[in-house]
């Protein structure tokens, strides 16, 4: 009895990685909506960002995570030609640290702006967790899309990230 038990949750853990390794979440279109999200971290998830204000799919961007020693001019200026954007319609959050509190400052951040929809743009391996932080935090009725950076990610990050996904699901469940 034990045993078949311990091989049908290693068995729903193998198939889970497949799942999670194979259909990695792909970049949205043209959807529009209220916001974007980008969680610092990752190569070219603020460059999306920025092509998503650019595009006019939405109004206003939060980079979420930013370094507390991080000027919003010195940032600006390693984006070529996003002065104007960073002036006019980009939000500096310095007080996540992970991707959880990623969710906490952006439900705050979507509260104080009465964001009803939400682009979450950050790199295809990581989305699944980020958008699950974001659903726990963000108030209900709130939707969230998914815009993935494609990477090319390691096997052992997807396998990191993975068990990553898995203890937080469990984690809620049990309320932590």
């Amino acid at each position: 009895m034990i045993v078949r038990f311990v091989s049908s949750v290693l068995l729903a853990w193998i198939l889970g990685f497949a799942w999670f390794a194979i259909l990695l979440p792909q970049p949205l279109g043209d959807q529009q909506t209220d916001a974007v999200v980008v969680p610092t971290g990752g190569p070219l998830r603020i460059d999306r960002g920025l092509q998503v204000l650019r595009e006019q799919w939405a109004d206003r961007m939060l980079i979420s995570g930013v370094d507390r020693d991080v000027r919003p001019a010195e940032l600006s200026a390693q984006y070529p030609g996003s002065v104007a954007l960073f002036d006019c319609c980009v939000d500096l959050g310095f007080r996540a640290y992970d991707t959880r509190s990623n969710g906490l400052e952006t439900a705050r951040w979507a509260k104080q702006r009465k964001v009803e929809s939400v682009r979450l743009v950050t790199t295809d391996w990581h989305m699944r967790r980020a958008e699950y932080e974001l659903r726990r935090s963000l108030p209900e009725g709130v939707l969230i899309y998914t815009d993935a950076v494609v990477s090319k990610p390691s096997l052992m990050t997807l396998w990191r990230e993975y068990n990553k996904l898995v203890l937080r699901w469990l984690a809620g469940l049990f309320g932590v």
